[in-house]
């Protein structure tokens, strides 16, 4: 009988976080697998390691850290996960369970969602959700997403200023994810909308180095990628 698979969200940062399905998954789990930089440890993995390191431990687990490099613009990363896929495909196929670990939530621009194509027909896999980035900078900065009949949008920042204009102009709630160089060119465009003082900026939601800092004072030089902006055209949803 085929082990399953489960794609597991750990949440945005804070262990506590973490809901309490994946934590008795991961630890149940014969492999543990999850994304990983060329060298050093696994962010995932480090956001699971109060509850999977706790005793009373389960089990000896297998981990397989899925290691790529931090941009994979010039990087053959197809390969990385069909072979990593056939290796966990392989540990499913021998009756292990697998839970693979996924930051946010592995269906919202989560990494596992390539795996999971790889792997959807080859074994049972179960979706674990888990708390998004969105949710906890929107907690975090007491700033409400979305009231009544408001229209949100979740917004890349990597698009260009008219695409963003474009959304902007047909939702009430926007959410702008994965800042880091292309800060200065969003704050702008924010500012000629007149929109800057309805924007709320965060870096790290809910990780121990977490940073909330009014639009202006933000150095567009120290942006990181895990860093977001939420606007809403009234300034606040209940208004």
């Amino acid at each position: 009988m085929n082990g399953t698979i489960h794609g597991i969200g750990v949440g945005p940062g804070d262990p506590e976080l973490v809901t309490l399905k994946a934590v008795r998954l991961a630890r149940a789990a014969a492999v543990l697998a999850y994304p990983a930089p060329l060298e050093g440890e696994s962010l995932a993995r480090r956001i699971m390691a109060p509850h999977l390191d706790a005793p009373p431990l389960d089990r000896d687990r297998i981990e397989l850290p899925i290691r790529m490099p931090l941009s994979t613009d010039r990087f053959p990363v197809n390969q990385v996960y069909d072979e990593a896929a056939t290796t966990i495909a392989a540990h499913a196929a021998a009756g292990r369970d697998v839970a693979i670990l996924c930051l946010g939530d592995p269906f919202f621009y989560g990494s596992f969602m390539y795996l999971f194509a790889r792997l959807a027909e080859q074994a049972p896999v179960e979706i674990v959700p888990g708390v998004t980035s969105i949710s906890a900078a929107s907690a975090r900065l007491g700033f409400p997403l979305a009231a009544r009949s408001d229209v949100m949008t979740v917004v890349p920042a990597l698009l260009d200023d008219a695409a963003i204009e474009r959304h902007l102009a047909q939702a009430e709630s926007l959410a702008i994810l994965k800042l880091g160089r292309h800060f200065a060119r969003i704050r702008g465009l924010l500012v000629r909308l007149g929109l800057a003082a309805n924007a709320r900026y965060i870096e790290r939601a809910s990780f121990d180095d977490e940073r909330i800092l009014p639009l202006d004072e933000v150095d567009p030089a120290g942006v990181p990628y895990f860093s977001l902006i939420l606007v809403h055209r009234r300034g606040m949803a209940w208004r």
